[in-house]
């Protein structure tokens, strides 16, 4: 069983990793966080996962030990948290653009800084 967290789960890509965990047989989604849903049932902010899990919002201080992180956070935010996220888990699958490209003058082309 592979032992999963999503950290900033509230927002569209969140959601949707939420939804395609929540559906398998050899993941556990343990821990997803949002500073802004702070403690709140995961089907209130989604919809349509309600029923499908019980799991509410924690904060990223309170990130457990895991197989597994999906990063689901705006462009430019993970970059500067990988170095503490490793701690916490082996496999971290970053789903912003923050390590898309492997130019910075390309990133900061499309992104911005």
């Amino acid at each position: 069983m592979i032992n999963a967290a999503i950290i900033g789960g509230s927002g569209y890509t969140g959601g949707e990793v939420m939804r395609l965990l929540l559906t398998r047989d050899d993941v556990e989604l343990a821990q997803v966080t949002s500073q802004r849903f702070l403690g709140v049932q995961i089907g209130h902010v989604h919809p349509n996962l309600r029923g499908l899990t019980e799991l509410r919002f924690t904060s990223d201080e309170e990130l457990m030990k895991c197989d597994v992180i999906f990063c689901a956070l705006p462009h430019g935010t993970s970059m500067n948290r990988m170095e503490v996220l490793l701690d916490f888990a082996p496999h971290i699958i970053d789903l912003s653009a923050d390590f898309r490209l492997n130019s910075a003058t390309v990133y900061e082309q499309w992104y911005g800084n």
